[in-house]
């Protein structure tokens, strides 16, 4: 089994004094108290890794003298989870509390090579290069609410991050990175400051009851230790076993994909061409055709619903965290800084998915975003505030197929002054049977990386599919055809 080990572990703060500062975590924020620290990872290729002007020690000190510029504006990440008199939750931070700061470690794993981290399909390697793994939001009121691990490779370096997902969303940890990166490659900061005023969007207090919560601590330690008699139901150990695979769609194939799904016409008569790349959150609602999300997201759905066997009248559910800035009144910038996603579903008999032609089911999708404006935001959240329930990260549906992440985000621009990434990963938490994630693919364009986890049976199922692996089999066609005589 692979090792990375361990050679240091310091806490890294914002550069200049930022003083003591408290953020009301809101509603958007709050349910994900009882998901995981959310992990990503990307490696680079680095030449003269062992000596010369790009040598791992050089690289881990430009890193943190980086991050400790880029906190001075991203301070909340320095932080941890805190309440106050009346039992808000709440990000804290101080410069003068010296148990706070991001976490850095440093490993080394020097048997291990960019190329063999590209080449891995699961998550089980990866949690050597990723930190807290089984680790519960709720820990961030005694953990850091980033802990980020630089590991030497053989020929480059690894860069693992745990954020904790009750304090940022998918964008604002993009809009981290790339920041940070900027300030690594000599750009000046501050060029794209966060927007930190969570109550803008929404200021109820709300107190959660957490009692009937697994004990975070207690949690962690048997997920870690293996000890399956002490896991609770709930856990990320105590849920079965997954495959995870990594299927590569070029822009031909995912434009393969949206013509067909919109060879009915979709709703409307917009020409493919001219619709957004989105993930699917736009607002406009004058865009009838299908838009790529749309159009990929019935091509997974469609494959993973028939490689589970399902009976016609199961019911099956498609998942999708919706980023909500333009969509809330009034707008958010795009550099608003917290969680501002909502869950939204749709769903229908596995028989009528599957006897349908694609359209039909990318309709359930396009409707269920379309719906998802102003006043269906509020309700949402007038309705939980009301009754707070804390769900878990597996609780997206039945039969269902869940869709985090987006292309949209440009996780190969994350270049820290060595060169692009060579891949990017999540990691091992937050997964069960049916959770997607998308990335930007990357060769660039329309490309799309597509991160599946699925019962090891549904996903021998799907690999053969080779409807759903169109891309692949037309490329081992093709080599075919240059080898005939």
């Amino acid at each position: 089994m692979v090792q990375a080990k361990t050679v240091s572990k310091t806490h890294v703060k914002p550069k200049k004094r930022v003083g003591r500062k408290e953020y009301q975590l809101v509603t958007f924020d709050l349910p994900y108290l009882a998901f995981y620290y959310n992990q990503k990872l990307l490696f680079y290729k680095v030449d003269n890794i062992n000596g010369g002007g790009h040598d791992f020690e050089g690289i881990v000190a430009k890193l943190k003298e980086g991050l400790e510029v880029a906190l001075e504006e991203f301070h909340q990440l320095a932080g941890r989870l805190g309440k106050d008199d009346e039992g808000v939750f709440r990000v804290e931070y101080d410069d003068d509390d010296l148990t706070e700061g991001v976490e850095v470690v440093e490993a080394s794993a020097e048997d291990i090579s960019v190329d063999d981290l590209a080449a891995e399909e699961g998550t089980e390697i990866l949690k050597d290069f990723i930190p807290y793994n089984g680790i519960l939001n709720l820990e961030g009121l005694h953990r850091p609410l980033l802990s980020i691990q630089l590991t030497k490779l053989r020929d480059g370096v690894a860069i693992g991050c745990a954020f904790n997902h009750a304090v940022l969303d998918g964008t604002s940890t993009w809009h981290f990175m790339n920041s940070w990166a900027q300030i690594c490659s000599g750009f000046p900061a501050g060029s794209s400051p966060p927007f930190l005023d969570r109550t803008k969007t929404r200021n109820a207090r709300v107190k959660l009851d957490l009692t009937a919560m697994p004990d975070p601590s207690s949690q962690a330690e048997a997920e870690a230790n293996g000890t399956e008699d002490h896991i609770k139901p709930g856990s990320q150990a105590a849920c079965p076993k997954l495959r995870e695979r990594v299927f590569k769609f070029s822009e031909v194939a995912i434009d393969k994909i949206k013509k067909s799904v919109n060879a009915g016409g979709g709703r409307g008569s917009t020409p493919t061409s001219q619709l957004d790349e989105d993930d699917g959150s736009s607002s406009d609602k004058s865009k009838k055709a299908f838009s790529t999300f749309q159009s990929l997201g019935i091509h997974i759905w469609r494959a993973v619903t028939a490689a589970r066997g399902l009976k016609p009248e199961d019911i099956t559910v498609f998942t999708v965290f919706v980023d909500c800035r333009k969509r809330v009144e009034p707008p958010m910038p795009e550099t608003y800084f917290g969680n501002l996603i909502q869950a939204i579903f749709t769903g229908t008999a596995a028989g009528l998915l599957l006897a349908h032609p694609p359209e039909y089911g990318a309709g359930l999708i396009q409707g269920a975003i379309d719906a998802h404006d102003a006043a269906a935001i509020n309700k949402r959240n007038s309705d939980w505030e009301a009754a707070p329930k804390i769900f878990q990260f597996k609780d997206a549906g039945a039969n269902c197929v869940a869709v985090g992440s987006s292309p949209r985000f440009k996780v190969y621009d994350v270049d820290f002054g060595f060169g692009r990434p060579e891949g990017v990963r999540s990691g091992s938490n937050n997964r069960f049977d049916g959770m997607v994630y998308l990335y930007q693919g990357k060769t660039g364009g329309r490309s799309i990386d597509v991160e599946i986890a699925l019962d090891p049976i549904t996903m021998e199922r799907l690999e053969m599919d080779k409807g759903f692996r169109l891309e692949m089999e037309g490329e081992k066609q093709q080599q075919e055809d240059t080898q005939m005589p």
